[in-house]
Protein backbone atom coordinates (compact mmCIF):
# COMPACT_ATOMS: atom_id res chain seq x y z
CA UNK A 1 0.00 0.00 0.00
CA UNK A 2 1.64 3.24 -1.15
CA UNK A 3 0.87 6.62 0.35
CA UNK A 4 -0.02 10.01 -1.06
CA UNK A 5 1.14 13.34 0.31
CA UNK A 6 -2.31 13.96 1.75
CA UNK A 7 -2.71 10.50 3.32
CA UNK A 8 0.62 10.48 5.13
CA UNK A 9 0.36 14.09 6.31
CA UNK A 10 -3.04 13.21 7.77
CA UNK A 11 -1.81 10.05 9.53
CA UNK A 12 -2.64 10.32 13.22
CA UNK A 13 0.12 9.15 15.59
CA UNK A 14 -1.45 8.33 18.96
CA UNK A 15 -0.54 10.44 21.97
CA UNK A 16 1.61 8.56 24.50
CA UNK A 17 1.48 8.92 28.28
CA UNK A 18 4.39 7.50 30.26
CA UNK A 19 4.77 6.98 33.96
CA UNK A 20 8.45 7.84 34.34
CA UNK A 21 10.41 6.25 37.18
CA UNK A 22 13.91 6.81 38.49
CA UNK A 23 14.69 3.32 37.15
CA UNK A 24 13.77 4.50 33.62
CA UNK A 25 16.01 7.54 34.01
CA UNK A 26 18.96 5.45 35.19
CA UNK A 27 18.42 2.80 32.53
CA UNK A 28 18.48 5.35 29.72
CA UNK A 29 21.76 6.81 30.98
CA UNK A 30 23.31 3.35 31.25
CA UNK A 31 22.05 2.43 27.76
CA UNK A 32 24.01 5.31 26.19
CA UNK A 33 27.23 4.69 28.12
CA UNK A 34 27.05 6.65 31.37
CA UNK A 35 28.82 4.90 34.23
CA UNK A 36 31.64 3.41 32.15
CA UNK A 37 34.06 5.19 34.47
CA UNK A 38 32.95 4.16 37.99
CA UNK A 39 35.35 6.71 39.51
CA UNK A 40 33.78 9.66 37.73
CA UNK A 41 31.22 10.88 40.25
CA UNK A 42 29.79 13.33 37.70
CA UNK A 43 28.62 10.34 35.64
CA UNK A 44 27.33 8.61 38.77
CA UNK A 45 24.93 11.52 39.30
CA UNK A 46 23.00 10.18 36.27
CA UNK A 47 23.03 6.46 37.13
CA UNK A 48 22.96 6.16 40.93
CA UNK A 49 19.47 6.69 42.32
CA UNK A 50 20.93 6.95 45.83
CA UNK A 51 22.52 10.26 44.84
CA UNK A 52 20.76 13.47 43.81
CA UNK A 53 19.75 11.94 40.49
CA UNK A 54 19.83 13.94 37.24
CA UNK A 55 18.20 13.14 33.89
CA UNK A 56 20.28 13.09 30.70
CA UNK A 57 18.82 15.78 28.38
CA UNK A 58 18.92 13.49 25.33
CA UNK A 59 16.47 11.17 27.10
CA UNK A 60 13.85 13.52 25.67
CA UNK A 61 14.03 11.57 22.38
CA UNK A 62 12.67 8.39 24.03
CA UNK A 63 10.25 9.88 26.57
CA UNK A 64 6.63 9.10 25.63
CA UNK A 65 8.03 7.54 22.46
CA UNK A 66 5.31 6.31 20.06
CA UNK A 67 7.31 3.22 19.08
CA UNK A 68 8.01 2.14 15.52
CA UNK A 69 4.75 3.55 14.20
CA UNK A 70 6.06 3.58 10.61
CA UNK A 71 5.58 -0.21 10.54
CA UNK A 72 1.81 0.30 10.58
CA UNK A 73 0.62 -0.79 7.09
CA UNK A 74 -1.86 2.09 7.15
CA UNK A 75 1.01 4.56 6.69
CA UNK A 76 1.98 3.04 3.34
CA UNK A 77 5.68 3.45 4.25
CA UNK A 78 8.21 0.80 3.20
CA UNK A 79 9.25 0.36 6.84
CA UNK A 80 12.18 -2.01 6.15
CA UNK A 81 13.98 0.70 4.18
CA UNK A 82 13.61 3.71 6.48
CA UNK A 83 16.77 5.40 7.78
CA UNK A 84 17.03 8.06 10.46
CA UNK A 85 18.58 11.06 8.69
CA UNK A 86 18.67 13.98 11.12
CA UNK A 87 17.71 14.79 14.70
CA UNK A 88 17.11 18.01 16.58
CA UNK A 89 16.38 18.61 20.27
CA UNK A 90 15.23 21.84 21.91
CA UNK A 91 15.07 21.78 25.71
CA UNK A 92 12.59 24.10 27.43
CA UNK A 93 12.98 22.81 30.99
CA UNK A 94 15.22 20.22 32.68
CA UNK A 95 13.70 16.75 32.45
CA UNK A 96 12.20 15.24 35.59
CA UNK A 97 13.71 12.00 36.92
CA UNK A 98 10.25 10.65 37.74
CA UNK A 99 6.59 11.56 37.23
CA UNK A 100 4.20 11.39 34.30
CA UNK A 101 4.94 12.80 30.86
CA UNK A 102 2.91 12.96 27.69
CA UNK A 103 4.24 13.00 24.15
CA UNK A 104 2.46 14.06 20.98
CA UNK A 105 4.18 13.21 17.69
CA UNK A 106 3.03 14.50 14.33
CA UNK A 107 4.29 14.60 10.76
CA UNK A 108 5.15 18.19 9.87
CA UNK A 109 6.57 17.86 6.35
CA UNK A 110 7.31 15.61 3.37
CA UNK A 111 9.78 16.06 0.52
CA UNK A 112 9.57 13.87 -2.60
CA UNK A 113 13.04 13.28 -4.06
CA UNK A 114 11.57 11.42 -7.06
CA UNK A 115 11.15 7.81 -8.25
CA UNK A 116 14.01 5.62 -7.10
CA UNK A 117 15.45 8.43 -4.96
CA UNK A 118 13.29 8.15 -1.87
CA UNK A 119 11.62 10.81 0.25
CA UNK A 120 12.22 12.86 3.38
CA UNK A 121 9.73 12.91 6.22
CA UNK A 122 9.92 15.51 8.99
CA UNK A 123 8.25 14.62 12.29
CA UNK A 124 8.06 16.49 15.58
CA UNK A 125 7.34 15.40 19.15
CA UNK A 126 6.40 17.64 22.04
CA UNK A 127 7.08 16.25 25.52
CA UNK A 128 5.06 17.80 28.32
CA UNK A 129 4.65 17.34 32.05
CA UNK A 130 1.31 15.53 32.31
CA UNK A 131 0.38 17.30 35.52
CA UNK A 132 1.18 20.91 34.69
CA UNK A 133 1.13 20.82 30.89
CA UNK A 134 4.54 22.53 30.84
CA UNK A 135 6.52 21.93 27.66
CA UNK A 136 9.73 20.10 28.55
CA UNK A 137 11.29 19.40 25.16
CA UNK A 138 10.62 19.48 21.44
CA UNK A 139 12.34 16.86 19.32
CA UNK A 140 12.39 16.88 15.52
CA UNK A 141 13.41 14.01 13.25
CA UNK A 142 14.17 13.70 9.56
CA UNK A 143 13.55 10.18 8.26
CA UNK A 144 14.82 9.07 4.86
CA UNK A 145 12.14 6.87 3.27
CA UNK A 146 14.44 5.05 0.83
CA UNK A 147 11.67 3.05 -0.82
CA UNK A 148 9.00 5.74 -1.16
CA UNK A 149 10.03 8.36 -3.71
CA UNK A 150 7.75 9.43 -6.55
CA UNK A 151 4.50 9.87 -4.62
CA UNK A 152 3.83 13.26 -6.14
CA UNK A 153 4.71 15.41 -3.16
CA UNK A 154 6.62 18.71 -2.99
CA UNK A 155 10.32 18.80 -3.87
CA UNK A 156 11.22 21.04 -0.94
CA UNK A 157 12.07 22.87 1.14
CA UNK A 158 15.05 20.84 2.40
CA UNK A 159 16.59 22.08 5.64
CA UNK A 160 20.22 23.20 5.27
CA UNK A 161 22.77 21.48 7.56
CA UNK A 162 25.09 23.36 9.92
CA UNK A 163 28.52 24.05 8.37
CA UNK A 164 31.45 22.88 10.50
CA UNK A 165 34.45 25.17 11.12
CA UNK A 166 37.50 24.91 8.85
CA UNK A 167 39.79 24.58 11.88
CA UNK A 168 40.81 21.42 13.71
CA UNK A 169 38.48 20.39 16.55
CA UNK A 170 39.31 21.66 20.03
CA UNK A 171 38.52 18.36 21.79
CA UNK A 172 38.32 14.71 20.79
CA UNK A 173 36.58 12.07 22.89
CA UNK A 174 36.58 8.32 22.16
CA UNK A 175 33.65 6.35 23.55
CA UNK A 176 33.41 2.56 23.33
CA UNK A 177 30.05 0.97 22.58
CA UNK A 178 29.14 -2.57 23.66
CA UNK A 179 28.26 -5.49 21.36
CA UNK A 180 24.85 -5.87 23.03
CA UNK A 181 24.15 -2.14 23.39
CA UNK A 182 21.35 -2.00 20.79
CA UNK A 183 19.52 -4.77 22.65
CA UNK A 184 19.63 -2.70 25.82
CA UNK A 185 18.79 0.58 24.12
CA UNK A 186 15.66 -0.78 22.40
CA UNK A 187 14.12 -1.33 25.86
CA UNK A 188 13.74 2.46 26.04
CA UNK A 189 10.82 1.99 23.62
CA UNK A 190 12.55 2.11 20.22
CA UNK A 191 11.89 -1.46 19.10
CA UNK A 192 12.66 -1.31 15.36
CA UNK A 193 13.75 -4.91 14.53
CA UNK A 194 16.56 -3.51 12.35
CA UNK A 195 18.56 -3.22 15.57
CA UNK A 196 18.04 -6.79 16.79
CA UNK A 197 17.09 -9.15 13.96
CA UNK A 198 19.93 -10.15 11.58
CA UNK A 199 17.52 -11.13 8.78
CA UNK A 200 15.76 -7.74 8.92
CA UNK A 201 19.14 -5.97 8.90
CA UNK A 202 20.14 -8.00 5.82
CA UNK A 203 16.93 -7.03 4.01
CA UNK A 204 17.74 -3.40 4.78
CA UNK A 205 21.21 -3.80 3.23
CA UNK A 206 23.32 -4.15 6.39
CA UNK A 207 25.59 -7.10 7.26
CA UNK A 208 24.27 -7.18 10.84
CA UNK A 209 21.99 -5.21 13.16
CA UNK A 210 23.06 -1.59 13.57
CA UNK A 211 23.01 0.70 16.58
CA UNK A 212 19.96 2.93 16.84
CA UNK A 213 20.67 6.38 15.47
CA UNK A 214 19.23 7.78 18.69
CA UNK A 215 21.60 5.60 20.72
CA UNK A 216 24.49 7.08 18.74
CA UNK A 217 22.97 10.48 19.51
CA UNK A 218 22.93 9.62 23.22
CA UNK A 219 26.59 8.60 23.16
CA UNK A 220 27.56 11.78 21.31
CA UNK A 221 25.36 13.84 23.62
CA UNK A 222 27.23 12.39 26.60
CA UNK A 223 30.53 13.59 25.16
CA UNK A 224 29.06 17.04 24.52
CA UNK A 225 27.63 17.26 28.04
CA UNK A 226 31.05 16.38 29.43
CA UNK A 227 33.10 18.81 27.32
CA UNK A 228 30.74 21.74 26.77
CA UNK A 229 28.44 21.45 29.79
CA UNK A 230 30.71 20.07 32.54
CA UNK A 231 27.94 17.50 33.24
CA UNK A 232 25.48 20.27 34.15
CA UNK A 233 22.29 19.05 32.44
CA UNK A 234 20.47 22.33 33.16
CA UNK A 235 22.82 24.13 30.77
CA UNK A 236 21.81 21.99 27.76
CA UNK A 237 19.69 24.08 25.38
CA UNK A 238 19.63 22.46 21.94
CA UNK A 239 21.25 20.01 19.57
CA UNK A 240 21.07 19.37 15.83
CA UNK A 241 22.90 16.68 13.89
CA UNK A 242 22.89 14.66 10.68
CA UNK A 243 23.43 10.88 10.58
CA UNK A 244 25.81 10.00 7.74
CA UNK A 245 26.70 6.33 8.37
CA UNK A 246 25.54 3.60 10.75
CA UNK A 247 27.44 2.47 13.82
CA UNK A 248 27.65 -1.24 14.58
CA UNK A 249 27.39 -2.22 18.27
CA UNK A 250 30.85 -2.78 19.72
CA UNK A 251 32.54 -0.07 17.65
CA UNK A 252 34.19 3.09 18.97
CA UNK A 253 32.51 6.46 18.48
CA UNK A 254 35.06 9.26 18.18
CA UNK A 255 33.48 12.65 18.89
CA UNK A 256 35.24 15.79 17.63
CA UNK A 257 34.07 19.00 19.29
CA UNK A 258 34.65 22.69 18.62
CA UNK A 259 34.21 25.28 21.35
CA UNK A 260 31.48 27.03 19.35
CA UNK A 261 29.33 23.91 19.80
CA UNK A 262 30.03 22.35 16.41
CA UNK A 263 30.69 18.60 16.40
CA UNK A 264 30.94 15.44 14.33
CA UNK A 265 31.54 11.78 15.14
CA UNK A 266 33.34 8.98 13.34
CA UNK A 267 34.01 5.25 13.65
CA UNK A 268 37.82 4.90 13.63
CA UNK A 269 37.66 1.12 13.06
CA UNK A 270 36.13 1.71 9.61
CA UNK A 271 37.25 5.27 8.92
CA UNK A 272 33.70 6.55 8.36
CA UNK A 273 31.91 9.66 9.59
CA UNK A 274 28.76 8.56 11.44
CA UNK A 275 27.47 11.97 12.55
CA UNK A 276 28.08 15.22 10.70
CA UNK A 277 27.10 18.90 10.70
CA UNK A 278 26.40 18.88 14.43
CA UNK A 279 25.68 21.95 16.53
CA UNK A 280 25.03 21.97 20.28
CA UNK A 281 24.09 24.98 22.40
CA UNK A 282 24.80 25.19 26.11
CA UNK A 283 24.06 28.10 28.42
CA UNK A 284 27.11 29.67 30.05
CA UNK A 285 25.59 28.90 33.45
CA UNK A 286 22.54 27.05 34.78
CA UNK A 287 20.67 30.28 35.35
Amino acid sequence: MAFTYESLMAYEIPEVRQRLTERDTVFYALSVGFGQDPMDTRQLDFVDAHRSLKAVPTQSVVLAHPGFWMADPKTGIDAVRVVHGEQRIAMHRPLPVSGEVVGKTRIVGLVDKGPGRGALMYSEKEVRDAGTGDLLATTRSTTFLRGDGGFGGPEGPVEAPHALPDTSPDETVDVATRPEQALYYRLNGDDNPLHANPSIAEKAGFPRPILHGLCTLGVVGHALLRILGDYDAARFRSLAMRFSAPVFPGETIRVEIWRDGSFRASVPERGVVAVNNGLAVFASSAG
